[in-house]
């Protein structure tokens, strides 16, 4: 069953990214218009498993600064959308880093990014606990393939499955709607300044091109997250399509329950899984 998508939101990054492709504006009548007329498009899938949890996106999953950002400033909603920028000002001059390691399988020609990872005892170490249910619980998850890691610390970690994270973030250039990658922008370390500068390049993509940042596709990944560099007792956020994945200790609202706990993760997408409406077939 075709999904069709409205912009109503404070972010819309599915809409802007489906209407964009064919240059009409972010506007709630071009997409119910696009429903109307009826043409699809095949959409990845990304399942983000742990344990026995399963959670499926759509458009992407940041820890780090733009997960801070995005559900941190949730307290000056008052604002509206102006709350981003806002945030985004606190949160760099007030920079955090996060300890951490991603694990990843590169997709052709980004097999250089990062080290060479040895596997030793993580094969199938997921699948080794899934049993049978009576519904799509994702694809199986087998580490084997992965080749290549990162370790933190980290300033932002971001994966996303369409081009745009936002009407004016333009987050993943390169990103393709049924391609069978995730495309992943790694910033290490980085300077509040520079930074600042860097993400006045959002609206366009040229943050992509920064010395400070990496950006490759992958096909599956392991995200596994640590404390903040400056204070062990405190850790992040994990943020899918929007919404707290996990939170870990410390964090803005940290007293509330979330689907997952703040500990690895597995996310390995599914070509071409749901269909969704589109300006153009």
């Amino acid at each position: 069953m075709p999904l069709g998508v409205i912009p109503a939101g404070t972010s819309n990054g599915m809409a802007k990214s489906l209407l964009d492709s064919v240059g009409e504006s972010c506007t709630a009548f071009n997409a119910t218009l696009a429903i109307i007329r009826g043409h699809t498009r095949s959409l990845d899938v990304a399942t983000v498993s742990q344990g026995q949890e399963r959670f499926f996106s759509v458009l992407m999953l940041a820890w780090g600064l733009v997960a801070d950002i995005d559900i941190e400033s949730e307290k000056y909603r008052w604002m509206g959308s102006a709350r981003m920028d806002f945030y985004a000002i606190q949160r760099i001059f007030c920079l955090r880093r996060y300890h951490g390691c991603i694990k990843f399988l590169a997709a052709p020609g980004y097999e250089n990014f990062g080290e060479p990872l040895e596997l030793e005892g993580e094969i199938n170490e997921l699948n080794s606990n899934r049993v049978q249910q009576n519904c799509y619980c994702g694809p199986a998850f087998d580490m084997k393939g992965f080749n290549r890691k990162i370790e933190g610390p980290f300033v932002s970690i971001w994966l996303h499955n369409v081009p745009w994270g936002g009407e004016d973030v333009l987050a993943a250039p390169d990103a393709k709607f049924s391609d069978g990658y995730l495309d992943l922008v790694v910033m290490k370390d980085c300077s509040k300044l520079s930074l600042l500068a860097l993400m006045s390049e959002l609206n366009k993509g040229g943050h992509v091109r920064s010395p400070h940042v990496l950006y490759l596709k992958v096909k599956a990944f392991v995200l596994e997250p640590g404390p903040r560099s400056d204070d062990s007792n405190k850790e992040g956020i994990i943020d899918v399509d929007g919404e707290v994945l996990a939170r870990g200790r410390g964090t803005y609202k940290s007293e509330q329950r979330t689907l997952m706990a703040y500990d690895k993760l597995h996310i390995e997408v599914d070509q071409g899984l749901a269909t969704v409406f589109s300006p153009v077939s």
